[in-house]
């Protein structure tokens, strides 16, 4: 059984990263981090953006992660990482269609103020959109 983790840096997505691993140990566990793809892009800028996109999601992938190792992982529980880019819901939803995904773990929330009251809970959507069970770590 596949475990899929949203996982974004922040502190929920942190906390939910520990519940996949106390909860599913012998799981195979995969980290998601979503390169947040920018809406609303021109046709002439459309190329720039995608080489720009490209570009930021390999450096994600190649040290977006040095902060899992620090996470609270008392049996050493083996996980493995992807980075996607796009919209974070949608990317989500798509890798747990496109890889057999079982279950998706998601923090409650990985923005704050403002900018989490105007751009919307990706962790609604997913759960909204998800093909899969969804549980939503507070």
């Amino acid at each position: 059984m596949t475990i899929l983790v949203a996982y974004d840096g922040s502190g929920p997505a942190r906390k939910a990263v520990e519940h996949a691993f106390v909860t599913y140990p012998d799981e195979e566990i995969v980290l998601l981090r979503v390169v947040e793809a920018a809406s609303g892009s021109t046709t002439a800028g459309f190329d720039l953006a995608r080489e720009y996109l490209k570009d930021r999601r390999d450096e994600i992938a190649e040290k977006g992660f040095d902060e899992v190792p620090e996470f609270e992982n008392p049996d050493d529980v083996e996980f493995s990482t992807e980075v996607a880019v796009g919209q974070p819901a949608a990317e989500i939803v798509t890798f747990a269609e496109d890889h057999d995904v079982a279950h998706i773990i998601v923090g409650s929330h990985g923005r704050t103020g403002v900018s989490r009251v105007l751009l919307g809970s990706v962790a609604e959507r997913i759960v909204r959109r998800s093909p899969v069970p969804v549980t939503v770590v507070r």
